[in-house]
């Protein structure tokens, strides 16, 4: 189980790396303490996965610092270092006609020491799939023994790219909870998710990336603090007008137009929503469509990149 070693769990400065004329990561600065469920957010192309390579020792960087459980990639004997890492991939592909407990004891063969394989079929619910091959497995299925092949070496610090990508609600749910069990018992938990809720659900901390760098860091919570806003109100006018129509109204923090609506951070709804109805009719507009909703960790992204997470 997890080591009571002091000192962050990562660290690394300035990190680069760059393939051909496209600079994936340009110059991250990262620090995720023992213990803790650290996220990356950020669109495909941001860099997220570039840098979680480096960070495992799947990747070379051009250039910066990364220290790993208080050792570095080709600082000595790496072997030892791999030991203590549990890694799961975005895309996992294991040999067609291998069980899925075949699969499971070879890497646990890979460890010195480990967890017990009945124990972690149990965990992900892969009992009923034991002798099923690989090849016949479903895509969730898939995944949900990625992150057991991740878990059997019993590591310190696990590595999650995308684990519960194609997985039905009732196994993200179930991924989720070995995850925060894994976390509760010490271990310390790297992961780049699509999904917002499972970064609220099980991050302690977030760092948002876009074009290879770090345009934000911080809790949940902070983060969506961040944008100074009670609610966010999206509304569609049935004319065209310029955002900076409502960005000086009584009560609203910032505007932005996105897919052809305007969206408002509101940090006090009773003096906006009047403001804003009298501003349209004054254009010569009226509201076709108006919602709101709490702010999100989207709303954050969004803010801040002007894209949409899932944006390519």
């Amino acid at each position: 189980m997890p080591s009571s070693t002091s000192g962050p769990a990562i660290r690394c400065r300035g990190l680069r790396k760059s393939f051909a004329e496209v600079r994936a990561v340009a110059g991250v600065d990262l620090e995720v303490r023992r213990g803790e469920c650290f996220g990356l957010l950020g669109p495909n192309g941001a860099g997220k996965t570039t840098t979680i390579e480096i960070l495992e020792g799947l990747g070379v960087a051009d250039g910066g610092e990364v220290e790993i459980l208080g050792q570095r990639w080709g600082g000595g004997d790496e072997r030892a270092l791999r030991q203590r890492l549990g890694v799961c991939l975005q895309e996992t592909q294991l040999a067609d006609r291998l069980t899925v407990e075949e699969v499971l004891r070879l890497f646990r063969s890979f460890y010195e020491r480990g967890r017990d394989v009945e124990e972690v079929l149990r965990l992900l619910e892969l009992e009923p799939k034991r002798r099923a091959a690989y090849v016949k497995l479903s895509g969730g299925q898939r995944q949900r023994l990625a992150v057991a092949c991740a878990l059997v070496g019993a590591p310190e610090l696990l590595f999650l790219d995308e684990p519960t990508t194609g997985l039905d609600p009732q196994a993200r749910h179930r991924v989720w909870a070995v995850i925060d069990e894994f976390r509760r018992q010490g271990g310390t938990v790297v992961l780049t998710t699509h999904y917002m809720e499972e970064a609220a659900q099980l991050c302690d901390r977030l760092a948002i990336m876009d074009h290879g760098r770090v345009i934000a860091e911080g809790s949940p919570r902070e983060l969506i603090a961040s944008l100074r806003a009670d609610q966010i109100l999206e509304l569609e006018p049935t004319a065209s007008l310029d955002a900076g129509v409502f960005a000086a109204l009584p009560g609203v923090s910032a505007a932005r137009q996105q897919n052809g609506r305007h969206v408002l951070s509101v940090r006090d709804v009773g003096a906006a929503l009047p403001a804003l109805l009298e501003a349209i009719q004054a254009h010569g507009s009226a509201v076709k469509t108006l919602e709101t909703h709490q702010p999100t960790l989207e709303d954050v992204f969004v803010s801040l990149t002007g894209r949409e997470l899932r944006d390519e």
